[in-house]
This record gives structure tokens, sequence and C-alpha cells, in this order.
């Protein structure tokens, strides 16, 4: 759609925000999409990125095995949630990749005055890896997994897994796009990223994620200002 109306042809390298962040200060890009607000504010702060605009949002859920052996179903704590996954010593699987999805489980596991990585190893699965995998890893195992929800959505691997903890304003997942800045990269397409930007945060963009659905389910919803 965005070669369509602008004509610019758009490469997407699709990794975890941490790394995505990495690649950008490198200027390995000229637009960054990621989902992590603090990350993204220091980005700007440090002069990497022009301007953080809002994007679009979804949320984050726990799911597990439908036995639900840490007792969670229902819960719209989530770090209450953990809490009880941890005291049980249930398995955990974490992606453990500095990804937006890992920094938005470890506030979370702060907030529950817990250091998973204590346990690395024992119940708690750090598989280093993108979200995908963590859920086949989750499934494997019989484990609990913080996953966003169109990830989820998009899962073909379910079996019996289900979702047991939803609703907590912590589990709240916005999106941020960002111009990377010409003046700590000289080679950025400064002008076509600023087109893409355009398009994104425009009513033809904004319209363009409202309609993406999968299964009859929206992934995303637009709140770019």
């Amino acid at each position: 759609m965005i070669e369509e109306d602008t004509g610019i042809k758009v490469n997407v390298v699709a990794v975890g925000t941490g790394q995505a962040i990495k690649n950008a200060e490198r200027c390995d890009g000229d637009v960054l999409l990621v989902h992590a607000k603090a990350a993204e504010k220091k980005f700007v702060n440090d002069g990497y990125g022009v301007k953080r605009f809002d994007l679009m949002f979804n949320d984050f859920i726990i799911v597990g095995p439908s036995g639900d052996p840490a007792n969670v179903t229902g819960s719209t704590d989530a770090s209450a949630a953990l809490k009880s996954i941890a005291s049980r010593q249930i398995p955990f699987a974490s992606r453990g990749d500095n990804s937006g999805t890992h920094k938005a489980e470890k506030k979370l596991w702060k907030r529950a005055g817990i250091d998973p990585s204590e346990a690395s190893g024992i119940w708690y699965l750090e598989t280093g890896a993108g979200m995908g995998s963590t859920l086949n890893i989750a499934v494997g195992k019989g484990a609990y997994v913080l996953s966003d929800r169109a990830t989820w959505i998009k899962f073909a691997n379910k079996q019996d897994f289900k979702i047991h903890v939803q609703g907590d304003e912590r589990l709240f997942n916005q999106y941020g796009i960002i111009l990377i800045n010409p003046t700590k990269c000289p080679d950025v397409n400064f002008k076509t990223g600023q087109t893409v930007v355009r398009w994104f945060l425009s009513d033809r963009g904004q319209s363009a994620i409202a309609s993406y659905t999968f299964g009859g389910n929206r992934l995303f919803f637009p709140n770019a200002k």
C-alpha cells in the first residue's frame, strides 16, 4: 500500500524492540517502529530520533495450559498472577531478548517484587527467541508466557493453551514510530523516511492498521497523534 501511494518500497527488518533500537543507533534503517515507550523516548532524547509519534496499540496477555496449575484464570492483575506462578514454581517461558514484550514482562515482575532470573533454568525459561518460538517452547514445556495478543491470535500451535490473564491496564501495549535523525545518521533517507512516517500517521495509514484482521480479529488499533 505504501508503494502504491508513494512509490516508496519499504524493506522491513523484523526483530525485537531491543535489537531494532540497536540497529537504528547504528544507522541501519530510516524509520523505527517498536513498542517500548520509555526506550523510544530515550532514543529520541539521545538524539537518534527526530520525534516519536504514537501509532497504534493492542495488549499483552498471559497464556498457559488449560489446566491452569497456577490458578490464575480470570485474574486482571498480571503481577499477582506472576506471584502465583513463581510461588508454585510453575514453568514460565520468557523471551529474554530485551524486546518490547520482554521489557513489559520485566516491569510486571518488578511490580510483583520478584527477580525471576534467580530461577533461570529451573522454572523460569529464558528462550532468547522471538514471540512465535517462545510460544512454541511454552506449549512444549507446559509453561505460562506473556504474549502480545496479535501474535497469539495468529499462533497456529495453541493445542490446549488458552488466555488466563487479560484486562490489566498495565498490559496496554503502545507502538510508536520514529524517523531516524540525520544529524546522527547522515546517510539516512530522511525525506523518504519522513514520507513513510507521514503515511502511517495519515488517515490512509491509520485505516490500513484498523482493517488488518486475522480470523475476523483486529490485531491493532490505530491511535496516531
